[in-house]
């Protein structure tokens, strides 16, 4: 849903990787490209049971018009104001395969604290 209460479905893949243990990306494809956005996986894992997030990411338990189980993830930039619902299942079933990779709590052993300097003086 947008910031006019318009509703949309967007095609979203959600990703995770070891090189970036603390991070989940949303990839959003569109008609006019795709569109990334990155937070922390201990929010959306946090989000799934209860309310959490400050600046532009908040990540909540929802239910559906139906009554089915949702995650209500809402994002906010300067360009305006999403509010996004995923099935809860499908988010649950994600975290299992992102904690398959790096299991929760063990992100620091898999973060690469060297590239991340080399990136930051490389811009």
């Amino acid at each position: 849903m947008d910031d006019r209460g318009i509703r949309h479905e967007i095609d979203t893949v959600l990703g995770y990787r070891r090189s970036d243990p603390f991070a989940v990306s949303m990839t959003f494809v569109t008609g006019e490209g795709n569109l990334v956005w990155t937070f922390g996986r201990d929010l959306l894992m946090r989000g799934v049971e209860s309310p959490t997030g400050d600046g532009d990411v908040h990540v909540s338990p929802a239910v559906s018009f139906t009554g089915r189980a949702m995650v209500s993830i809402e994002l906010s930039s300067p360009d305006g104001h999403l509010v996004l619902l995923a099935r809860s299942s499908d988010i649950n079933d994600f975290l299992t395969r992102a904690a398959a990779v790096v299991t929760p709590g063990n992100e620091s052993e898999h973060f690469d604290v060297d590239l991340l300097i080399s990136q930051v003086l490389a811009s």
